[in-house]
Parts: C-alpha cells; sequence; structure tokens
C-alpha cells in the first residue's frame, strides 16, 4: 500500500496553498514563554489583546459529581437547536480562556445550529495537571446529565484545538472508561499534542517547550494516557476528525494518533492542509476558512446523527 501526505490532503486546497505560503513568510517569528516570567508577560499582552466578550455569552457553572467549573455558553441565531458543542480553547494548557474564543463560537454556534459550550478549565503552572482534564470532564459529564434539561436536546459533540485537542482526547478516555462516550457523537480535534512524554518521533519535536514542564513537570510517567493520550487504551471512541497543517511541528504527533486510532478499529478523518502552520485556523486566509467550513460540516453531519 503507498502511503503519502498527498493521500490525505485535499487537491483542491493547493489553490490556496501561495496565499497561505505568503501570509506565513509576513508573520513574525513567534516561540512560546522559555518561563514563568516570560509566561507572566505573554499573559498581560494577550489580556490587552483580542476581541472583546460577546453579548451573546452566558456565564455560569457546569456542575456534575459535586465539583462545578465555570463554562461560557453561546446559543445559536436558529430557533432550532440541533445540539450542543463542548469546546475546549487552545493555549498550551497555561494561556487563554473560554471567553477569548466568543468570536470565534459565535459563527460555529451560527454554522451548527448548535449551542457552544465553551469550558473555562484552570491552567498551569498554578493549577497542574490533573486540574485541567478534571475541569474538562466535569463539564462533560454537566452536558450527559443536564444537556435535555437545559438545552433541549441530547446531541453531543467534542472539539479541541492544541492542548485543547489533547484534553478533548484525555475527557473522551476519562468518558469512555466510565461508560460515557457514546453520548458523544463525535470529536473534532485541532492540531492536538498527544503526546507530551517525547517517547515518540513527533512528541520528541517539542519536547523542550516550557508547556510541559509547566503542566506536567511533577509526573515522572508522562505517558499516561490522561497526559499523553498517543499511549492510551483508544478503543470504543466516536468518530474522530484530525485537522492540521502540513507545516505544524505536530503533523507527526496527529499522523501518529491516526494510525493509533486505525489500529484500535476506530475510522478517523484526518485532513492535512499545505502550507499551514500551528494555529492556522486562526488566520485571515482562504486557507484556515475552508478548514474552518470543513469543520462545521463535519461536526453538522454528526450532530444530525441521534
Amino acid at each position: 500500500m503507498r502511503f503519502g501526505l498527498e493521500t490525505l490532503i485535499d487537491a483542491e486546497l493547493t489553490a490556496y496553498a501561495e496565499e497561505s505560503r505568503q501570509h506565513n513568510a509576513a508573520r513574525p517569528a513567534a516561540s512560546g514563554p522559555a518561563d514563568f516570567e516570560e509566561l507572566r508577560q505573554a499573559r498581560d499582552r494577550q489580556a490587552d489583546s483580542g476581541p472583546p466578550p460577546s453579548s451573546r455569552a452566558v456565564e455560569r457553572l457546569a456542575e456534575a459529581g459535586g465539583r462545578s467549573v465555570p463554562v461560557r455558553i453561546i446559543a445559536p441565531r436558529a430557533t432550532t437547536v440541533r445540539g450542543v458543542h463542548l469546546d475546549v480553547h487552545a493555549g498550551g494548557f497555561y494561556m487563554g480562556s473560554a471567553a477569548r474564543d466568543d468570536v470565534r463560537n459565535e459563527r460555529l454556534a451560527d454554522a451548527l445550529g448548535a449551542v457552544v459550550v465553551s469550558v473555562d478549565y484552570r491552567l498551569a503552572p498554578e493549577h497542574p495537571w490533573p486540574a485541567a482534564p478534571d475541569d474538562c470532564e466535569i463539564a462533560a459529564r454537566w452536558l450527559v446529565e443536564q444537556a435535555e434539561t437545559v438545552f433541549g436536546t441530547s446531541n453531543l459533540t467534542l472539539g479541541g484545538a492544541s492542548a485543547g485537542a489533547n484534553l478533548a482526547m484525555a475527557t473522551l478516555l476519562r468518558l469512555r472508561d466510565s461508560g460515557l462516550v457514546d453520548r458523544f457523537a463525535g470529536a473534532a480535534l485541532q492540531y492536538g499534542a498527544y503526546d507530551l512524554s517525547g517517547q515518540t518521533p513527533g512528541g520528541r519535536l517539542y519536547a523542550d517547550e516550557y508547556f510541559i514542564p509547566a503542566y506536567v513537570g511533577h509526573v515522572t510517567d508522562r505517558t499516561h494516557p490522561d497526559i499523553s493520550p498517543l499511549f492510551g487504551d483508544l478503543r470504543d471512541l466516536p468518530p474522530t476528525l484530525l485537522v492540521v497543517g502540513a507545516s505544524d511541528i505536530l503533523l507527526e504527533d496527529n499522523l501518529a494518533m491516526a494510525a493509533r486510532l486505525c489500529a484500535a478499529g476506530n475510522d478517523p478523518d484526518v485532513r492535512v492542509y499545505p502550507e499551514s502552520v500551528h494555529g492556522f485556523t486562526s488566520s485571515p486566509t482562504t486557507m484556515a476558512a475552508k478548514a474552518i467550513e470543513h469543520v462545521g460540516a463535519w461536526l453538522t453531519k454528526r450532530l444530525g446523527q441521534d
């Protein structure tokens, strides 16, 4: 069998590759913080930038099992709600917030005709693992228990980007082990980091990034599936969409996750976007717009299946 990136890239996307190439070349060189002081400065800069919070967003506490976590809820403009999508924001486990994604989640809610619930999980290093996956599990369990009552629908999907994709996959594994994962019709994961142990070729490419010791510096075995889902038992998971750029440092990690999902008997939908770097779906490019469109169409299909 012949296997290569060309089999995972939609040929029509090559028409937008030059625009993405030029956009990437014009971007300033970016690197993550190297220590807590740089992280603090990065958080300050992020707080002073970005779009304002949405007036459509409603804050509340999601409660399950005697624990709670704050979430932001954005309802679609459509009068008929197709389902509820649980969103886990990006940010290297140590940055970002649910509110910062309000504009993106407004668009997603309207595109899906679904309520988007974004979980404000606790951030490292102040709250290292397992705080973040604990919070995501609470939000997911709350939806399993309360979505029908609160939103009038039990159709659920899950999604996340970068660190959020890692946490979304960890949440799926926790739900599977609790017999609840079948309540979620699908998971759309964008350029996730799935090996924080540095034990695989893909994981070694980013093993020196500060977010890893900030998040799991106290953990000896980072192959724990709750930290590095690539090493987990991936059987019996819902349909999964994996989106990643061909120029992303996490490309190998995502291809490895796709292979592991297949080996476990799942059927992941893998989509690789040419001339696309990490976080590319936040870029003002046609390639990013196409990827967002693909994610929306995939989730819409999943929400249409009761």
